[in-house]
């Protein structure tokens, strides 16, 4: 069936069905990155995640002690000061309340809200800018070659070797939120989300068996739930990639997700030089866990990364007990211009220190 489109303009609100060409390239990197065989975790992410909201609070904070009895501390007919005569007048203290539990984006919300109905679909190109699709259950894949496109409400099943979404070289403005991009864990999806453009922002997306999560350079990744990749022969698996530096003027945001390489290999979240020195990227709130090394922090051969952000983040050993197979954190540049590392913690809530 034709996909269901909505534009800004009066115009048809059908693309031509089309199956997408093969442009995505696999370049092998030149940082290095743990090559374990792959080991899935019984019971996948979605027990993990469950294991962790049951366990949370992961924030600080506790009850105030109750104050004590003003009477019990000084002799009925003494002042304070000692002096007989008068009771002292008991101060009333209200109990500081406890800090509200951590929360973290998981099955419940992300993806396509529940009550939506889906149109099916099979693979298309969008080709107008400015475009909204909406609530489309697609097999095959949506390959963006416009600007300023939106994609909601959709759930994609990739079937093809490739991608479930791609923005196009030459485009940006891609927004992907409320949906659900996997593949059949048969046949190889590579990608869940390509950016191959400019700007993307993916929010409250949750992305499952694939090889690659979220592969781009700039732009936002939010309130998401990525988990689960698949493992196929020669890969390297990772959540969210990015392979080089943001196009100038623009940032990578990297916010408030869930993010777990349930395999012993690659990362939770990758900046690799495979392109160009690692440059201007937030990593920020999110819950990681799991692969080689959970998170790959930008350094490497091609020079001293600069304005990473690692601020905030909690780290998991529920996957691996050293956070990743490896452990929490490799290539970290402490001496790169702008560089942070601050507030990084276990879910006990001890210190993560890059090594």
């Amino acid at each position: 069936m034709e996909p269901y489109l909505l534009e800004p303009a009066a115009e048809p609100t059908t693309e031509p069905t089309t199956e997408p060409t093969t442009g995505a390239t696999t370049v092998a990197p030149s940082s290095p990155r743990s090559r374990v065989p792959a080991r899935p975790v019984r019971g996948g992410a979605t027990a993990w995640i469950a294991a962790v909201s049951a366990l949370l609070p992961l924030a600080s904070g506790c009850h105030a002690n109750p104050p004590a009895d003003p009477s019990a501390a000084t002799p009925t007919g003494v002042h304070a000061s000692g002096r007989p005569g008068h009771r002292p007048t008991p101060t009333v203290r209200t109990p500081t309340p406890p800090a509200p539990a951590r929360a973290w984006p998981g099955p419940d919300d992300t993806g396509v809200p529940p009550g939506v109905r889906l149109r099916p679909s099979t693979s298309f190109t969008v080709t107008r800018d400015g475009m909204v699709v909406d609530g489309l259950e697609v097999t095959g894949s949506i390959t963006v070659e416009a600007d300023n496109v939106t994609i909601r409400n959709t759930r994609v099943r990739g079937v093809s070797d490739y991608w479930g979404i791609l923005q196009r070289k030459g485009h940006t403005g891609l927004t992907v939120e409320d949906s659900e991009v996997f593949g059949n864990g048969r046949r190889r999806t590579q990608f869940g989300i390509l950016n191959q453009g400019v700007m993307i922002t993916v929010r409250r997306v949750e992305i499952h068996t694939i090889s690659k999560g979220v592969s781009t350079d700039q732009g936002l990744v939010e309130d998401s739930y990525l988990h689960d990749p698949k493992y196929y022969s020669g890969d390297h698996t990772d959540m969210i990639m990015s392979n080089g530096p943001a196009v100038e003027g623009t940032e990578l945001i990297i916010r408030h997700n869930t993010i777990v390489n349930t395999l012993d290999q690659t990362g939770a979240v990758s900046l690799f030089q495979d392109f160009g020195v690692v440059r201007n990227v937030t990593v920020q709130d999110n819950l990681l866990a799991g692969g080689g090394w959970t998170l790959y922090a930008g350094a490497g051969g091609k020079g001293a990364s600069s304005n990473v952000k690692i601020v905030d983040n909690v780290f998991s050993r529920r996957v691996w007990r050293n956070g990743g197979s490896a452990g929490p954190v490799a290539y970290w540049d402490a001496h790169g211009r702008g560089n942070v590392w601050r507030g990084n913690t276990w879910e006990d809530g001890g210190t993560v220190t890059p090594g």
